[in-house]
């Protein structure tokens, strides 16, 4: 359990009253996900309504507010449906964790308009580092992907497509294939040929391209036939 000194705040306003428990941050967001139990995020089992002032909840106040008096059920109320107060630390932990999502989400989905290729993830990390430019852990990377793009772009030219493929698979390695198409890629229409081969239409991201033909080639042994037919 963490130290009650280092422990955070998570709050809850409800019907106008404001209600409070003293959580391990780490924990108490794991529980939030069901990744804990309600005794690992919790420091302490009452509940307050100033913890700075150490002001208890009174039994009076939670019957009306949770119909409840029961501390365990009023706190895990308060975890699951509150704000809980993050730590630097954990901060810090969510904002790499958004900077991987938000350079994932710039690889798959742009390119380089010179020369129509994905950037390459290092030469992402480099832009973002170069540009300065600041991530929201409080936001979704998806959120905020655009602004960021905005801030890249005298650094490292992107662009945005989706693209739509031609895929002719011969009939040997059709079956096998068909699974993998649905996989990576929206799979706009497909079409069994007389001759056994599948003809198909896949909607995917600019930057996936060169792995799905690798993929593909792979599978087919080089024998795919895949061909852009039209850029969005």
């Amino acid at each position: 359990m963490v130290d009650v000194d280092k422990a955070v705040i998570a709050k809850l306003k409800k019907d106008g009253e404001i209600f409070e428990v003293l959580v391990d941050c780490d924990k108490a967001i794991d529980f939030k996900e069901g990744k804990a139990t309600l005794a690992e995020a919790l420091v302490a089992e009452h509940i307050f309504k100033d913890s700075k002032k150490g002001l208890n909840a009174s039994e009076h106040e939670m019957e009306k507010i949770f119909k409840t008096i029961d501390k365990k059920k009023v706190a895990e109320t308060i975890i699951k449906h509150g704000e809980i107060q993050l730590t630097t630390d954990h901060k810090a932990k969510i904002r790499e964790q958004t900077k991987k999502r938000i350079i994932d989400l710039i690889h798959k989905n742009s390119i380089d308009p010179r020369s129509n290729l994905p950037h390459p993830i290092q030469r992402i990390e480099l832009a973002l580092e170069e540009s300065k430019v600041k991530i929201d852990e409080f936001r979704s990377a998806e959120d905020q992907l655009k602004d960021i793009a905005r801030h890249l772009n005298p650094i490292l030219p992107l662009k945005f497509e989706i693209r739509h493929l031609e895929i002719v698979i011969p009939a040997k390695y059709a079956a096998q294939s068909y699974g993998a198409l649905k996989k990576i890629g929206k799979l706009l229409d497909d079409k069994w040929q007389n001759d056994g081969s599948l003809l198909a239409k896949l909607e995917i991201p600019a930057g996936l391209q060169e792995d799905i033909e690798s993929e593909l080639n792979h599978l087919t042994h080089g024998e795919v036939e895949i061909k852009i037919i039209d850029r969005r």
